[in-house]
């Protein structure tokens, strides 16, 4: 029997299940794994995975369970969501984003006392009680996790170029991510997302951040990635690993420099740069924390709106962090990308301190109200 495991998000890695999980599949037959989504993709790296998880590729959850199962007998979805209900309206959304039903089944919180096992397809029942018994694990009817999640209205519902959407298992004072920006904190369990022509409007139960709203730009409400709280909740100890372009790039008088905007980007995509410029609070510390495992250092502009999306972040050696006044990082960062990158995502440069001096030329010709926060 051929099995494919699509592993979503880091607690499953870093509570050590995906391991364990994996190997149980082993004993039933051929396991492919491949990651879903985009936050796992550090934990895998932390916890040495690769070789066992495929992180190469940037795909959706229901796109990575489509992918396996034109050459897979049956899926199986491990996650570890923050609670019974966040992971089972993850998984309904999950499976009715497939094309056509697959042969799914769905592993939820396998370390809680409310873990579950869920045949989203009934030819997987028998085959679900042996793995809810191997895991010391109940069985929950997708049809019950149905009914709840109509019964509570959650998803979108549309009424003209309106489009309202509710959000499962919201606890008061998370943030709101969509799309991998942080749009707004909730203010109650019951938050819905309003979206007018494709700009989101309000949060109800919640409050709007509207610089956030304004880097997200126009959006597809009904089918964006909606995420609370933290992006990863475990502090971990970060593995480091070396670049083989980076190392190559150190040895030649030229160095790569890449610019990023804001987080909801591919950060993996830099791994090979020499600096990274990052734009934003957030941005700025998911972009050190990744990067610290590949040893890049980044030049952060920031204005001190963290929102603070992951418990804990590393800033590689070599960084430099400068906070401006409320709003001014938008501002300075748009004048270093067309005043130093003109107005490209990479640029060469031959000296990394010369770099930073000419970035801290352009701030004090634009403002005098600066500070180093680390260097």
């Amino acid at each position: 029997m051929k099995i494919g495991v699509v592993v979503h998000g880091p607690q499953i890695v870093d509570t050590g299940y995906a391991v364990k999980i994996l190997k149980l599949l082993e004993s039933y037959g051929d396991v492919t794994a491949i990651l879903g989504g985009t936050m796992g993709r550090t934990a895998v790296i932390d916890a040495e995975l690769e070789d066992k998880i495929d992180i190469g590729q940037k795909l959706l959850p229901s796109q990575s369970i489509e992918k396996l199962s034109k050459t897979s007998d049956m899926v199986v979805l491990i996650n570890y969501g923050k609670s019974s209900v966040t992971g089972h309206a993850f998984g309904y959304k999950v499976f009715n984003r497939c094309d056509a039903d697959p042969i799914l089944l769905q592993i939820e919180r396998p370390g809680e006392k409310d873990g579950t096992v869920i045949p989203w397809n009934k030819d997987l029942t028998a085959f679900a009680e042996n793995i809810a018994r191997d895991l010391k694990l109940q069985i929950t009817d997708p049809s019950l996790i149905t009914d709840k999640m109509e019964l509570n209205g959650v998803g979108a519902f549309k009424s003209g170029n309106i489009i309202h959407r509710k959000v499962a298992g919201v606890s008061p004072d998370e943030n709101i991510l969509l799309n991998g920006i942080v749009v707004g904190r909730s203010t109650s369990e019951n938050v819905i997302l309003v979206a007018e022509d494709g700009i989101l409007t309000q949060i109800l139960g919640g409050i709007i951040k509207n610089h956030g709203v304004e880097k997200l730009g126009k959006i597809d409400l009904e089918n964006a990635v909606v995420k609370t709280g933290l992006l990863r909740r475990s502090k971990v100890k970060p593995r480091i690993i070396k670049s083989k372009q980076n190392a190559k790039n150190r040895n030649t008088s030229k160095l790569s420099i890449s610019y990023l905007s804001h987080a909801a980007e591919d950060i993996y995509k830099l791994k090979d740069s020499d600096l990274v410029v990052t734009v934003g609070d957030d941005t700025t510390l998911v972009a050190a924390d990744i990067l610290y495992r590949f040893n890049i250092p980044i030049i952060g502009i920031t204005d001190g709106d963290l929102d603070r999306v992951v418990e804990e972040g590393f800033k590689p050696v070599g960084s430099m962090i400068i906070e401006l006044d409320s709003g001014w990082d938008d501002i300075i960062g748009e004048k270093i990308f067309l005043e130093l990158f003109n107005g490209k995502q990479t640029m060469e440069i031959e000296n990394i301190e010369n770099f930073k001096s000419k970035i801290i030329q352009i701030i004090s010709n634009t403002t005098s109200k600066y500070n180093l926060k680390y260097n």
